[in-house]
């Protein structure tokens, strides 16, 4: 078995980001590019998300969330590094 550095990376995402399909997009994209986790919308009008893959899988799923989806409009997005042992199997919309 191939030992290969994962990294996980949680992110808040602030703007208008909810009803413009974003989480959709969000799935998408991280099964395009084989990235691990999740995303959803909070109550304070944000989304959260969860990314976790190889450095390279992390940086491209990143950078998508930090444009979204044509329609969205990213005002902030704060990230920081997550030490955690879970593993996920695919990337879901909570």
């Amino acid at each position: 078995m191939q030992d290969t550095h994962i990294e996980t990376v949680h992110v808040t995402v602030s703007g208008t980001v909810q009803g413009v399909g974003y989480r959709h997009a969000a799935v998408r994209r991280a099964h395009l590019l084989g990235a691990r986790g999740w995303v959803q919308n909070m109550l304070d009008g944000t989304v959260e998300a969860l990314v976790q893959g190889t450095p390279d899988q992390v940086d491209h799923m990143l950078e998508w969330l930090r444009r979204g989806p044509p329609g969205a409009e990213v005002v902030e997005m704060v990230t920081r590094r997550d030490y955690t042992d879970k593993r996920y199997a695919h990337f879901e919309q909570l």
